[in-house]
Parts: structure tokens; C-alpha cells; sequence
């Protein structure tokens, strides 16, 4: 290749990755030239429109906002975020968990009912969006990993309580109190709702609940029929005036105009810890949505490009009265079920969405409030799942213990939701601690079938000259005098002990404490007549310590690449008198599986 040429494919590939970075959209609007493309992402598009209009409409009344701010998240988020994620199937919008923190995080600043709790919101989104994107551009997306799948799990059981309760006075007709505490608040509600029960209220619930129920197991668009069939009851039976049900009232024609939401820097100090609390947790659910369709569609999603795309959905859509958004799964698997090859079926259903503003608010003023309730509780009764919790708890109780304190903790503080992430997220972090302080160590024998097991759990002879022992973990700060306790508590086990074989193979990290406390081992082992010797060592521990010059110190024959070759150097070195007898030499040693572990 000529350097020219070759200077040529280096610009190209650069421009590439710059296009796959700012404008990821070029990478498949080309496809759209195919009919069966464009024909396909417009059908997926309206079919993911039918379920983001009601379930929008829903979560905006979940975020204590009127129901068409709903619209508004649904309008310019969903085609952001499409034009600009990673994801070809990932639909955005308002999302119930969401709505419900945004709600949480405000109420102890405003009224619902003042126009400053609709500013807050927007600005809230504002924050969210800023955060976002800024960790997208800084590649922070492995940020996601420290909000781990127990922590997610107990947060999303208990939300999903929380949501589902809250609706208790929407479901019933009954008033909800705004002073107290959250749960006498809810007790208090649900006293009304067994006492004093709007009938008719209940009726339009029960009807909103039987029709998606029943519409479940059918590919029909349940959420759309029902909020189309209990809004011509109420529009025909005068459901407002004449039963005195509450319906969703005027939606404004139109598109939303464009504007700078801005407050004072005292109250952006006030929102910051709930604005990076929905960021991180409305990304992790985005991108376990983008991974499990990807998983199928077999495409590659990049955290950091879906962070950047979120994070402008909710930039943007700040700017045209949008509340906070994220990715939602239900929708997010209509589009994938729906066929849709390309993001352009978000788009679509954006389209749709401004269509429903010029033309369609009119029939929007009679659909009760009762359906929007019945829309989030049962959106979100999936995401109750204590099977999990329990499955968990099987595979590492530490596991499951915070999973069920996140759960717990979230429960205990609501609404106040950020608080039961955080303690749950600081309590892996001292769990997770904890583990690597006290990793495995184990003193290894030979099996009858020629492997090298553990000797405690097997119940397998030790030799008394040699000791081969393995350490399963990190050597660092914290867990560097754990691994020499061990190592001198083993050491001290047998008086006749002349080599001490040290199984690297579970090493993967050392640090500069983890370095200091090995050759303070093996000079005091050293100074009892106790040689040290290591096995299969990774090539990334066996380089740290050639760099600190600890291997010259200690002999770069004590470093073995194989078990065999380590205890064929004791063998020789000790002679047939003392070998004969070890049980590390019962088994031939060409028939033995030595890098076999258990």
C-alpha cells in the first residue's frame, strides 16, 4: 500500500469513527432506501406510538404533572435519542420509575399546583440531560457498573411498589393528601378509598384494568384500546359533570414553544443530588433495555454513545417542556416485535405524537384519570420479581443481603428514593471490600484421580515437606496481611516443612503492599529453612514484580511456569528419602491434570 492510499484509509477511518461518535444516525439512514425498511420502521413507529401516547399521558400525572406534559416528553426525546444512541430498537420517553423520583425529588420544593413545580421539573430534565451527556463525552459509561444488579433489583421491586400505591387515590375517586409522612399518607388514602369510595371512579378503573387484562395475551395495543374505549364511555355518559369523575380536561393545541428553563443556583444545588441519582439510575434500566434486545438483534450497543444520546433526549426536550426521560422496555419491545429495522421508527412515532397534538386534543379532554392509573399499575406490576431476590441470595448471600436491604431501605425512606440507591450502592462497595479482604486459601493435595483439590474439603493427606498452597484473589492493601497470616498459620501446621509452593494461577492484581508483604514472607520463611517457590504465575503479576526487582532479589529459578515443574524442583532438591512419602507423589505424575482446580 502506497502512503498515499494508505493516507487516504487512515482519513477514512477516521471520519468513520468521528460520524459513529456525532452523528451515529449515518450509519443506517442510508438503509431506508430499501421500501421494506422504511415500510417496516413506519409500522413499528405507530405501533410503539399507541402505547408512548396513553403510557406518556400516565406518567406524567405519576410525575404530579398535568397529563399532556406526557406528550411533551413523548415528542422530541424518542427521536434524539434515536438519532443519536447506539441503539437501533431502544424507544425513550417517560418511563414510571423516572416520573416517580422526579416527583419525589420535588414536592419538598413546591406545590404540584404552582406553576414553579412545572419549571422545576423541565430544569430537573435540564440537569439530568447536562449529566448525561458530559459523562458520554468523558466516556464514563462503566460508571453504570457501580449500581449493581442486586442494588437494581431491590430498588426496582420496592419502586415498583411505591408507584403502584401511590395510585390508590387516582383508582378509588378519593382525595390525596399532600401533608405527612409518606406512609400515613398512604394509609390515609387507603382508609378513604375502603370508606368513602368514588364508585364511579372504581368502575372506569375496574373497566381500564379488565380491557388491558384481558387484551394482554393478544397482540392488540391493550394500553390504546383502553384509554380509546373507557374515554367514548366517559364522553358518552358525561362521566365529568354527571358522575363527577376526573378526566385528564383541556390539552393545548399545538406544539410546545421553545425556552431556556433557568432557577436560581440554590435550587440547582437542591436538585443536583436527585438530577444525578434519575441520571444514573434512568441509564442503567436504558442501557439493560439496549443490551437485552441487542442481545437478539445481535447488535453492538456502546454505553457511552447511548449516554450521550440520552443525554441530549433530555437536553433538548428540556428546551420544549419535557420532564426527565429514559428508555422504556415495554415500548422498547413493541418497536422490536414490530419489526422495526432502524431507528427511524422513533422518529415515526414522534411524527405521531404531533400529529395527536394538532388534531387530536379535543378527544383527549374526556379520558379518565382512573385509566391513567390502571396504565402505571399495570405497567409496573412486572417489575415486581422476588424470584430473583431468592435466586441471588443462592448464588452469594452477600448478594442477596443487598438486595433485600435496597429493598428495604428504599421502601423505608420513600419518597425520597435517591437515598435507598445510595445506601444500597455503599453497601456492595463495603461488601464487595469485605470478600476481597478474606479471598480463598487453600492448601492443596493430590486426588486419587491425579488432580490437586483442596485437602480440607477433599479430606486429602498433606505432604510434610511440602506445602503447596493457593490464594484466590487480589494481593493488595487490603487483603496482603490476610494472605500472610494464612501463609504463616499453614507454615506452622508442619515443623518439617522445607518448601512452601505458592499457586499464583488465582492471582490477577498486586500492588505495592501486596509486593512488600511477599518478600517479607519469604524472607521470613527463608530465615526458618523454608524455601519459596511460585507456580503459574499471569504474565501481568510476573511483570510488576520483575519491575520492582523483586525477582531478581529472590532468584528467578523460585518462579516455575507449571505446578510440575515446581514440585519436580522440591523433589530433586529434598532426594528420594524424603519424597517417597508425599502425597503429592501418588499419582503418575504424566497422568495428573495439574492446572485442573476445583
Amino acid at each position: 500500500m502506497s502512503e498515499s492510499t494508505e493516507q487516504r484509509y487512515t482519513a477514512a477511518r477516521i471520519i468513520r469513527a468521528l460520524i459513529r461518535r456525532f452523528a451515529p444516525f449515518m450509519g443506517w439512514v442510508g438503509e431506508l432506501r430499501d421500501r421494506s425498511v422504511l415500510r417496516a420502521d413506519i409500522v413499528a413507529g405507530i405501533s410503539v406510538a399507541t402505547v408512548l401516547i396513553p403510557q406518556s399521558m400516565a406518567n406524567a400525572q405519576l410525575a404530579s404533572l398535568p397529563p399532556y406534559y406526557g406528550l411533551y416528553a413523548a415528542l422530541l426525546p424518542p427521536v434524539v435519542a434515536g438519532l443519536f444512541g447506539s441503539s437501533r430498537h431502544l424507544s425513550t420517553g417517560a418511563v414510571a420509575l423516572v416520573a416517580l423520583m422526579s416527583s419525589a425529588a420535588l414536592h419538598p420544593l413546591a406545590s404540584p399546583d404552582d406553576e414553579q413545580f412545572i419549571l422545576l421539573t423541565i430544569v430537573l430534565a435540564l440537569m439530568v440531560g447536562l449529566l448525561q451527556l458530559g459523562c458520554g463525552l468523558l466516556k464514563l459509561g462503566t460508571l453504570v457498573n457501580f449500581l449493581g444488579y442486586p442494588v437494581v433489583l431491590g430498588f426496582t421491586n420496592a419502586g415498583a411498589i411505591i408507584i403502584a400505591t401511590s395510585q390508590i387515590n387516582w383508582v378509588f375517586g378519593t382525595p390525596a393528601p399532600q401533608e405527612g409522612a409518606y406512609y400515613s399518607r398512604m394509609l390515609e388514602m387507603l382508609s378513604a378509598a375502603i370508606s368513602e369510595p368514588h364508585w364511579p371512579t372504581v368502575a372506569m378503573a375496574a373497566l381500564g384494568f379488565g380491557l388491558m387484562l384481558a387484551l394482554r395475551r393478544t397482540r392488540a395495543p391493550d394500553v390504546l384500546l383502553a384509554a380509546i374505549f373507557t374515554g367514548t364511555i366517559a364522553w358518552g355518559v358525561d362521566y365529568e359533570s354527571g358522575y363527577g369523575g376526573a378526566v385528564v380536561g383541556v390539552v393545548p393545541s399545538g406544539l410546545p414553544g421553545f425556552q431556556v428553563p433557568w432557577v436560581s443556583t440554590s435550587t440547582l444545588g437542591d436538585l443536583f443530588s436527585s438530577a444525578a441519582a434519575i441520571a444514573l439510575i434512568g441509564f442503567t434500566g436504558t442501557i439493560s433495555i439496549g443490551r437485552a434486545i441487542g442481545s437478539q438483534t445481535r447488535q453492538r450497543i456502546d454505553a457511552n454513545q447511548e449516554l450521550i444520546g440520552q443525554g441530549l433526549s433530555n437536553l433538548v426536550g428540556s428546551f420544549f417542556q419535557s420532564m426527565p426521560v429514559a428508555g422504556s422496555f415495554a415500548r422498547s419491545a413493541v418497536n422490536h416485535r414490530s419489526g422495526a429495522v432502524t431507528a427511524f421508527s422513533s422518529v415515526v412515532a414522534g411524527l405521531m405524537v404531533v400529529a395527536v397534538l394538532f388534531w387530536l386534543t379535543p378527544f383527549l379532554y374526556f379520558l379518565p384519570l382512573a385509566t391513567l392509573a390502571a396504565i402505571i399499575m399495570i405497567s409496573v406490576i412486572g417489575l415486581v420479581r422476588f424470584r430473583p431476590i431468592v435466586r441471588a441470595w443462592r448464588v452469594e448471600p452477600h448478594d442477596g443481603i443487598i438486595a433485600v436491604s435496597t429493598f428495604v431501605m428504599t421502601l423505608a425512606f420513600a419518597p425520597n428514593l435517591d437515598r435507598g440507591i445510595l445506601l444500597g450502592i455503599g453497601l456492595s462497595l463495603v461488601l464487595y471490600l469485605y470478600r476481597t479482604m478474606r479471598p480463598r486459601v487453600a492448601a492443596l493435595s493430590r486426588h486419587p484421580d491425579g488432580t490437586l483439590r483442596d485437602a480440607v474439603t477433599h479430606g486429602l493427606m498433606t505432604c510434610e515437606n511440602i506445602s503447596v498452597i493457593r490464594f484466590d484473589g487480589s494481593l493488595y492493601f487490603a487483603s496482603a496481611g490476610y494472605f500472610e497470616d494464612k501463609v504463616l498459620e499453614k507454615v506452622s501446621l508442619y515443623p518439617e516443612l522445607k518448601y512452601v509452593v505458592v499457586d499464583a494461577e488465582g492471582i490477577n492484581h498486586i500492588d505495592a503492599t501486596g509486593e512488600e508483604m511477599l518478600l517479607r514472607v519469604i524472607q521470613r520463611l527463608n530465615d526458618a529453612g523454608i524455601e519459596v517457590l511460585f507456580a503459574n504465575t499471569k504474565q501481568q503479576i510476573q511483570n510488576a514484580l520483575e519491575r520492582t526487582g523483586l525477582v531478581a532479589e529472590i532468584g528467578e529459578e523460585r518462579f516455575e511456569r507449571t505446578m510440575d515443574q515446581a514440585l519436580r524442583t522440591a523433589w530433586e532438591a529434598l532426594g528420594n528419602d524424603h519424597a517417597s512419602d508425599c502425597p503429592l507423589r501418588k499419582a503418575k505424575l504424566k497422568d495428573a491434570v495439574p492446572n485442573y482446580r476445583v
